[in-house]
């Protein structure tokens, strides 16, 4: 296991660095400049003090000195937008908001994808299945956006549940939660549906019941933990749909969190912030990644995670 750790965690710096190499060419190939708006030029002697503070005079400079500040003292510089801001604080403010949303998301995604995935699995043929399966294919095939407009208009419009714009209260996670967790919802229950269906019909899942073993525990204790792991794989891609996908349900639902940020960084070339929360997210992600890996090993010790390695 400590081998497997030290490989893993040896192999992030090298793809943060690739990750940073691709954005950082995306950044800079679009035509343009975040110094130059069309709408509001800055002076010549501006222009030159903004772009030497991050040594942006040349791509090459800048690709050279901001894996410095980075690296060395946690810095993600200033934005380059038209109301320059600094990178670090906007992270610090909205990561969090952006974060809580996404664990609730993928909590609610788990708990009822694993519930809805056994009971259709368990009462086979009947309604709860055929209900459990048109679920799952309704999360998957609306897209974000529009499940997320669809909460909003239903209980912020016209029942008036929740107040739009309003934030700060627990409540304000729920519908939010609920539209970003639709999908990957719907890909753990049809996940631990299959599962379910093949260790249900198991040598060892007969000998429990033959033993006296009670049907809920037979399900729920040894059953569902073997057919876990196909939902674990998942949880590194939902990890990964859950936090991008919240940069839409944030702008649906007016979260200050940073997935406005994010997209008008994109809009404004705003190169700091794009870089900053690329960078931040891959971390995650990577972290998110190896929790999952070491998982695999809390539900079934039979994995030998060094020999993968």
């Amino acid at each position: 296991m400590l081998r497997f750790l030290l490989f893993r965690l040896l192999q992030f710096p090298l793809i943060i660095a690739i990750i940073y190499l691709i954005t950082f060419a995306l950044v800079w190939i679009i035509p343009g400049s975040p110094f130059e708006r069309t709408d509001r030029r800055l002076d010549p002697k501006t222009l030159e003090t903004r772009k030497a503070l991050l040594h942006a005079e040349s791509w090459q400079s800048f690709l050279a000195h901001y894996p410095r500040m980075i690296l060395l003292h946690g810095d993600f510089g200033p934005s380059l937008g038209d109301s320059p801001f600094d990178v670090n604080a906007r992270l610090k403010r909205g990561l969090p908001v952006s974060m809580t949303l996404g664990v609730c998301a993928l909590m609610i995604a788990i708990i009822v994808g694993t519930v809805v995935g056994v009971t259709a699995a368990v009462r086979r043929g009947g309604a709860l299945e055929w209900i459990s399966l048109s679920i799952a294919l309704i999360g998957i095939s609306v897209p974000t956006f529009i499940s997320a407009a669809v909460l909003l208009i239903v209980f912020g419009v016209t029942l008036k549940w929740v107040t739009i714009g309003s934030w700060g209260r627990p409540l304000d996670y729920l519908l939010p939660a609920i539209a970003l967790s639709l999908l990957p919802m719907a890909y753990i229950a049809r996940l631990t549906r299959v599962a379910m269906l093949d260790v249900l019909s198991a040598d060892f899942i007969r000998t429990a019941r033959a033993k006296g073993v009670s049907r809920t525990r037979t399900i729920w204790k040894h059953a569902l933990k073997n057919a876990i792991l196909p939902v674990l794989s998942y949880l590194g891609p939902a990890a990964a749909a859950a936090l991008t996908g919240s940069f839409v349900v944030e702008k649906v639902f007016n979260i200050p969190g940073l997935g406005e940020d994010f997209i008008n960084s994109v809009l404004n070339r705003d190169s700091t912030l794009i870089l900053g929360t690329v960078i931040v997210y891959s971390s995650l992600l990577l972290a998110m990644n190896l929790v999952v890996d070491v998982l695999y090993t809390v539900v079934d010790p039979r994995i030998d995670l060094q020999g993968a390695a």
